[in-house]
């Protein structure tokens, strides 16, 4: 008996690729990977907010503006990158939302797919990577962002290091769940 369901060689391909969901970022959830950094609702200073670290005496503090595009529904990660001796903090100056993409790192240099992980942010939400946490290029989420960032570089190639990994998609629409409430 033939087959009722004919997927296309495209969706036949979508539904092979491991998928992992965005979901809202909380400060407990995204510990592993960096700091979150929330407006706080009182006046006043808050000094040590984040661990801002730079892992090279000689290297300086970059302050660059990023602008990038707004993500698909589903987005395909074939790539991470990570700076291992900086931290790195992204700030939204006009965002009105993004996803991170991030994973720790397997101890040989690589990003440990068993701690991949997809963060729904929103505005006026900055974060604060470690230094050595892999994650993707910034995205916005419902259109065009443009952040300002902070990290310490000397302009070699151990500023960013890029890895290729087994590609996977990320649902970029946050699931809801009851601690989002």
């Amino acid at each position: 008996m033939p087959n009722p369901v004919h997927f296309p060689d495209e969706r036949r391909e979508l539904a092979s690729t491991p998928t992992i969901q965005a979901r809202r970022i909380t400060t407990q959830a995204f510990a592993p990977y960096g700091d979150l950094l929330t407006a706080p609702a009182q006046t006043g200073r808050f000094d040590f907010v984040a661990r801002f670290e730079n892992h090279r005496s000689h290297a300086r503090t970059n302050i660059a503006l990023v602008r990038c595009d707004a993500a698909p529904e589903r987005l395909r990660v074939a790539e991470m990158e990570c700076h291992p001796f900086s931290s790195q903090t992204f700030f939204p100056l006009d965002a009105s939302g993004y996803l991170l993409v991030v994973a720790r790192d397997d101890g040989n240099g690589k990003p440990d797919p068993g701690t991949l992980a997809a963060f729904s942010v929103s505005h006026p939400q900055g974060i604060n990577y470690h230094p050595g946490t892999w994650h993707i290029g910034m995205i916005a989420l419902s259109r065009p962002g443009t952040f300002a960032l902070l990290v310490h570089e000397d302009g070699s190639p151990d500023d960013c290091r890029f890895c290729p990994v087994e590609p996977f998609d990320v649902l970029v629409k946050p699931q809801v769940m009851s601690a989002d409430f």
